[in-house]
């Protein structure tokens, strides 16, 4: 009978999904910062036989320039290789037929470019950062609340994530202002959302017991993976804190201590026969 614990799992793997900020690098001035180990653990699942992707709720960029940074930081990634969630909720709006207040980061604002925003009839959310004034959040609002059927759509749900600086409130916090305001619940576009996950498994061509999720959110990394049927690690680099191994409702299925960590339990139990 396969095992199907930690680390005895990494031997019927068929791919691993990686998030990206907080494991791979730390984000912050210019590019950021790369993690020690990450670029050369990337590069060794590369060169073995597990499909490999990212998944990310990075949204201060598109989905070009942000692969680009990365590049430039040293990791061979390919803009087909990461998902992030303007491309989904793109998608969503052309299938419902919704156009969008946007209170996004400006760099990101290109990926709406072929999208109709005139008279919105929802609102979008994304890491908007030094764009989350209360003249902006009480734009949103006003739209919200003068909808008959508001509709919100956030793109993530994060309380903070790291920067070389510190700490940063993500978007997350004001997703939920926004929700408080107008008495709604939100439509999370990117994890922990189950569909967000299977849109990647689907790309893989995998079933979700086939894959495991490597992050530092152990909510929407870890608990969003475990909810699609994953496995899911969590990493002590980016936002990690030491209480997550003491959280009421989520447990990581390991806690390492980086993604070259993972890497080498993860290869080093395919090594052994599987």
């Amino acid at each position: 009978m396969a095992d199907t614990g930690w680390p005895g799992c990494a031997k019927s793997l068929k791919g691993v999904i990686l998030d990206l900020c907080g494991v791979l690098y730390d984000s912050g001035e210019g590019d950021g910062v790369a993690i020690p180990g990450s670029i050369e653990a990337v590069k060794r699942l590369k060169e073995s036989d597990l499909q490999l992707r990212f998944c990310t709720n990075e949204t201060q960029a598109t989905r070009e320039k942000f692969v680009a940074k990365l590049q430039r930081l040293g990791f061979g990634i390919s803009v087909s290789e990461v998902f992030p969630p303007a491309p989904a909720a793109i998608a969503v709006l052309k299938e419902r037929g919704l156009r969008p207040h946007l209170l996004v980061h400006d760099g990101l604002l290109p990926e709406f470019d072929a999208v109709d925003k005139t008279n919105p009839n929802c609102v979008i959310v994304g890491d908007a950062a030094e764009n989350f004034s209360y003249q902006n959040l009480n734009e949103a609002f006003r739209v919200l609340i003068g909808l008959e059927k508001p509709v919100l759509f956030s793109l993530g749900q994060g309380r903070y994530y790291k920067e070389t600086d510190g700490l940063k409130l993500d978007v997350g916090v004001y997703m939920k202002a926004l929700e408080y305001a107008c008495d709604l619940k939100a439509e999370v576009i990117g994890k922990p959302s189950p569909t967000f996950f299977q849109s990647v498994l689907s790309d893989m061509g995998l079933k979700p017991h086939e894959a495991l999720m490597i992050g530092d959110d152990l909510v929407n990394d870890v608990g969003g993976a475990q909810h699609c049927g994953m496995k899911g690690v969590q990493v002590r680099t980016g936002k990690y804190r030491p209480s997550d191994e003491r959280h009421p409702a989520v447990t990581a299925d390991a806690t390492v201590d980086n993604l070259a960590h993972a890497v080498d339990v993860i290869l080093g139990q395919r090594g052994r026969g599987a």
